[in-house]
């Protein structure tokens, strides 16, 4: 994923969130973002996956609109887990959101979306006037 695109307002304000993250996260331990998230892209999209274990899949929200995608929903606790005295808990429950800026412009209507094994798995498709073009250059 490249960087620096042709709109160098965007990527100020991408550095600048960045930035306020760090800051505000200073002197506080770190708290694990939740669901983790892989995203690759190609020349016809954006795939993004997220485990969410113990999370059910018909229970998820997801909305994209124009370069960002949410992901929202609910890993409940069980009855067991809360009659119990905890010696650790890592595995944290109750809701959740996660919003993703994408590389570029997505076509919100072809998204596509599966859950396998607590993978989820997203599908954004970049539409056709997004998508580079190759130039021929011609000599006379």
């Amino acid at each position: 994923m490249r960087f620096w695109s042709n709109d160098p307002w965007r990527q100020m304000r991408r550095l600048r969130n960045e930035m306020d993250s760090l800051v505000s996260q200073l002197g506080r331990p770190r708290a694990a973002t939740f669901p983790p998230v892989n995203i690759w892209t190609s020349q016809d999209g954006v795939v993004v996956t997220a485990e969410l274990p113990g999370v059910d899949p018909s229970k998820l929200e997801i909305n994209a609109m124009r370069d960002t995608i949410t992901i929202r929903g609910e890993r409940a606790a069980t009855e067991a887990e809360t009659e119990r005295t905890w010696h650790r808990r890592e595995r944290g429950t109750g809701r959740f959101s996660r919003t993703i800026e994408l590389p570029y412009v997505i076509d919100a209507d072809s998204v596509e979306a599966s859950c396998r094994d607590g993978v989820l798995r997203i599908g954004l498709r970049r539409p056709e006037a997004e998508k580079p073009r190759r130039i021929e250059v011609r000599s006379s």
